[in-house]
């Protein structure tokens, strides 16, 4: 075992915590953001001293602890940062890279949760298959049971992450519906049973391409957000926020769009991104100046020099050229960004109402 202060690692200043779901282990690790030597920044795992002052690893039970330990630690975090003794130019560039490591984490939490809400609600009425008549190699029958609820909530699953006898094991279903003898989970066979309950959801094989299937479920998701348009509890919040003055709302690359111009009213539009072409952070009090009809919406960043760019609109690849507007109809809008978990409820049950 290692004392806690022997490893030079020990000592590095500390930028921001984040936590991350390891489901081998069902647990919440958290991970912390260091700067590197060449002034960029990477996330590793978390390391703590244990109360006998050896080293230990920083995890908790369930993300509720973890979300709370990151959000009570980060910000005395991001009063070093300001604090510290170096160039301002380097220090204005870490804190945006700081800013930018923490957005994306969150945007793929949020994105992630409402794509695992999206599935679960297609398949409500997927039939449940009884216990007893579920498929499996005779092999792994003791784990009977524990699929069973697996599949009460996904029962899309063609791969399957189950705790029993003490260890996680991996089970997959052939093409006749009968579930394999089962494997000695890894750390990335339960990391792909995880994204499993996301993409075979949406009918996507847990082997293909993660971002590949993310930006598909991307797609699809925006069709299911323009018929939220239709439920008189969205337009109830959509009504209080144009009774505000707020025209455009964002979630999880979803963008509730407000166009006076033509009566066309509230419309549904895509973010491009979360962050600029060279990887830069949302500026989340910039405004967005529309000169066109683009279905996409850039929203406003900070480059990691610190100049400010205004979000716009334009078409995505193979769209043609967006129908301009005339110079007297051009809108600047400030935007607001919902709370990912409001979005999420939006896709099924609304906590709006």
């Amino acid at each position: 075992m290692i004392k806690w202060g022997d490893s030079r690692r020990d000592h590095d200043p500390i930028l921001a915590i984040w936590p991350s779901y390891r489901p081998l282990h069902e647990r919440w690790f958290m991970v912390e953001l260091v700067e590197t030597e060449d002034g960029g920044v990477r996330w590793r795992d978390r390391r703590i001293p244990s109360e006998e002052g050896w080293v230990r690893m920083d995890v908790h039970p369930d993300r509720e602890a973890a979300v709370s330990a990151a959000e009570a630690l980060n910000p005395s975090l991001a009063a070093a940062l300001a604090a510290r003794q170096m160039d301002a130019t380097e220090k204005t560039s870490l804190t945006l890279k700081v800013r930018k490591a923490l957005q994306s984490r969150q945007r793929l939490a949020d994105e992630e949760a409402l794509m695992l809400s999206e599935a679960i609600r297609r398949h409500a009425d997927t039939p449940r298959i009884p216990i007893d008549q579920i498929k499996l190699h005779t092999e792994a029958e003791p784990y009977r049971e524990a699929l069973a609820q697996e599949l009460q909530t996904y029962p899309y699953l063609w791969m399957a992450l189950l705790d029993g006898r003490g260890r996680q094991v991996v089970l997959y279903r052939n093409a006749d519906d009968v579930w394999s003898k089962p494997y000695p989970a890894g750390e990335k066979s339960a990391e792909k049973a995880m994204r499993a309950r996301i993409a075979n959801g949406f009918k996507f094989h847990h082997d293909q391409h993660w971002g590949q299937v993310k930006a598909k479920i991307r797609a699809e998701l925006l069709p299911r957000a323009n018929q939220l348009l239709q439920l008189a509890s969205v337009q109830r919040l959509l009504a209080e926020a144009l009774a505000r003055g707020e025209h455009v709302l964002v979630s999880n690359g979803i963008v509730f769009w407000y166009e006076p111009d033509g009566q066309l009213g509230w419309t549904v539009k895509a973010t491009t991104s979360d962050k600029g072409e060279d990887g830069s952070t949302l500026w989340r009090e910039g405004t967005i100046l529309s000169t066109n009809h683009g279905r996409l919406v850039v929203l406003p960043y900070v480059k990691e020099s610190g100049e400010q760019v205004r979000g716009h609109t334009k078409n995505g690849p193979g769209d043609g050229r967006a129908k301009p507007r005339h110079p007297d109809h051009f809108v600047e809008i400030p935007f607001r960004e919902l709370k990912g978990d409001l979005m999420i409820g939006l896709f099924g049950e609304l906590p709006y109402e």
